[in-house]
């Protein structure tokens, strides 16, 4: 990604985000980008690019939007991180105890279609010897 410039269009964040212009719009939709307006064209600053990064983060991570927002959110209000870093941490366990769970599962998925299809191979193979036998 180039070093960012103190404004950039939205076409020029799509670019570098490699997003569409669309998913930008959402993102402004639901409050996270507030881009100013200059001859009638939204320009972004720094700003909201780190917010994007952020947000671009949380979605990859599978957080909610509501988490989205509520991680972004703080960073406004304090210029002590502390709280929200271990508010951060706090979601990140939630999420990595969720995905473990879903690991689980589908292990268990997966070694529960493996005993059906040993079970179906030797029916397959039962109905074999006895149609050899049969035409023996």
């Amino acid at each position: 990604m180039p070093a960012s410039p103190a404004l950039c269009t939205i076409s020029d964040l799509a670019r570098d985000f490699s997003i569409t212009p669309r998913t930008i719009r959402f993102w402004e939709d639901h409050g996270i980008l507030a881009p100013q307006r200059e001859s009638g064209k939204r320009v972004f600053s720094r700003r909201d690019r780190a917010r994007l990064k952020m947000a671009l983060r949380g979605k990859r991570l599978g957080l909610s939007l509501a988490e989205i927002k509520d991680l972004i959110g703080m960073y406004n209000s304090t210029e002590d991180e502390t709280p929200q870093l271990i508010e951060c941490m706090r979601i990140m366990e939630k999420r990595r105890l969720a995905l473990v769970q879903q690991r689980e599962d589908i292990e268990a998925m997966l070694a529960e279609i493996a005993q059906f299809e040993a079970q179906c191979r030797q029916e397959v193979r039962r109905r074999e010897v006895i149609a050899e036998r049969g035409q023996n």
